[in-house]
């Protein structure tokens, strides 16, 4: 089975979860992990799941000012904030809108504050519904991962990203296995 990772990322913390479950995955699956901005749409053809994710900026997906505005943040004098180098290249609000009707299963996540969501937001909401929008089928909720007030990614969270990744393969195995069955 073939499963792509992409994700957008600004200070690394997305990035380093897209890690970890593209580590699980690996268990069952072999993974291509991209960032969105390097997706080809032609990826989606032979993947039997995509997992994708991305930061959780002003209670939603990143957009081009608020993509600005974590890059000020990162050059304020005594901020401790390292930009990812592809920062400011589209991210997965623009690469959604020109998605299609890829036939593949989905899986998302995001990275936000710790706090309840009715505060912060998810982006991994707003990704699950550009998805649906698009035909494809999630294998689960969205999850999300937390980093701390000063964007540091929580201990365990890469661990929980890894396990989350493995139970995707499970869940991805299982699937491709049922749907074999049936045909039979």
């Amino acid at each position: 089975m073939r499963a792509v990772v992409a994700y957008e990322s600004m200070y690394g913390n997305t990035r380093r979860v897209a890690e970890a479950i593209a580590a699980g995955l690996h268990s069952t699956c072999s993974v291509t992990l991209v960032p969105v901005n390097q997706l080809e749409r032609e990826s989606l053809d032979t993947a039997d799941l995509i997992v994708i994710g991305g930061p959780t900026h002003v209670r939603g997906m990143s957009r081009t000012s608020t993509r600005k505005a974590a890059e000020e943040a990162a050059h304020k004098p005594g901020s401790t904030l390292a930009v990812e180098a592809d920062a400011q290249a589209p991210g997965l609000r623009e690469w959604l809108t020109s998605l299609g009707r890829p036939n593949v299963q989905a899986a998302v996540f995001d990275t936000k504050i710790k706090m309840p969501a009715v505060f912060s937001g998810r982006a991994s909401r707003g990704i699950a519904k550009e998805l649906r929008r698009h035909g494809v089928t999630l294998l689960t909720k969205p999850e999300s991962f937390l980093v701390s007030k000063d964007n540091q990614l929580l201990p365990g969270e890469e661990d929980r990203a890894r396990i989350w990744g493995q139970q995707l393969a499970r869940t991805v195995a299982g699937a491709a296995h049922s749907s074999k069955s049936q045909e039979s």
